[in-house]
């Protein structure tokens, strides 16, 4: 085995981030391309000194004519590689980004769930990170959405999704494959400029690249980083300021965390708050009583109230819960 720096970076970040144990089964995401090929390369590189038990899933989400030779491709890899191979394939074409995501990791899990995998393994890079802060950025969002992706986070009960490869960008992958001589897929969809995500990578960031910083990419991932950890540390502190500022009128619904109206936060606790802990504590809140992510609108109004006249009170969140001062109350029923 030749071992590269991007082997040794890989091994490390694994080490460093605690992200695989030894010893684990691990169900690789392959769609053929170069960022998952790199992934699944450096992975059975790296088995012998992790004693993982590796497995390569591969989803057809029928949306391209050559979807099914696509799928046929990585089989055949996996045969070669002497891995076990998993497919899974819609029963109707999959026509949106995000309807196919989802699709996507619905059926990754049943697969992990059903053949005792502890983790889902993906190759989403640098790349892909610093496409996904400019994009929130643009739909408008707060440090929650540029925080982008994350190195792992829990899918299902049991299993975690890990992205080890978001310290290295495209270019490396398709340096990586190309000195392997691995046979890349190359996707259509990705050329296809109907797509927002495809215009960034595209369009957008060779634009930035060529004109303003060369490794843009890395800088936005870096950012991404440093985003996440602020995160968790201020969603941490909001979740123990709403605790203290909490108080249920009736209580839980049975065998569930979502609490039931009407529900008091006490003004002179959230008073003595940073806003940004203020708007926080107030997402969190609607959060457990909206259907839908609450917009930065709701969140406004409702954290409006910490400091507004006695008796002031919303119009109707969606679902039709309107929030009141009474007092040192801020009272949602």
């Amino acid at each position: 085995m030749v071992w590269t720096p991007l082997h040794a970076k890989i091994h490390r970040t694994i080490r460093s981030r605690h992200l695989f144990e030894r010893n684990q089964r691990l169900l690789i995401a392959v769609s053929g391309g170069q960022d998952s090929l790199c992934l699944i390369k450096l992975l059975l590189d790296l088995q012998s000194k992790w004693g993982w038990n590796l497995g390569i899933a591969h989803c057809d989400h029928r949306w391209r004519s050559d979807s099914e030779a696509n799928a046929h491709h990585v089989e055949n890899l996996a045969k070669t590689w002497d891995t076990s191979f998993y497919l899974e394939t819609a029963n109707e074409p999959i026509n949106s980004e995000a309807a196919g995501r989802d699709w996507r990791y619905q059926a990754l899990s049943a697969i992990a769930q059903t053949n005792n995998y502890q983790y889902i393994v993906t190759g989403h890079t640098a790349s892909d990170r610093a496409e996904t802060l400019l994009y929130n950025l643009i739909r408008g969002t707060g440090a929650d959405g540029l925080q982008a992706l994350t190195w792992q986070r829990p899918l299902t009960t049991g299993i975690m999704l890990v992205r080890p490869l978001l310290e290295i960008t495209r270019s490396q992958t398709e340096q990586f494959c190309h000195e392997f001589k691995l046979p890349i897929w190359e996707d259509s969809t990705n050329q296809d400029l109907q797509y927002a995500r495809n215009r960034i990578r595209q369009e957008l960031l060779p634009y930035l690249r060529e004109n303003f910083n060369p490794q843009v990419e890395s800088a936005l991932a870096q950012t991404a980083e440093l985003l996440q950890a602020e995160v968790e540390y201020l969603e941490k502190a909001a979740q123990e300021l709403r605790e203290k500022a909490m108080s249920w009128g009736v209580g839980y619904e049975e065998n569930s965390l979502t609490p039931l109206l009407p529900l008091r936060l006490n003004r002179r606790v959230l008073q003595k708050a940073p806003l940004a802990l203020q708007r926080r504590v107030m997402r969190q809140i609607l959060q457990q009583i909206l259907t839908d992510a609450a917009s930065f609108e709701h969140i406004e109004k409702l954290t409006a109230l910490i400091r507004a006249p006695n008796r002031s009170q919303t119009d109707p969140f969606p679902g039709g819960a309107i929030a009141q001062v009474q007092g040192d109350w801020i009272c949602l029923k």
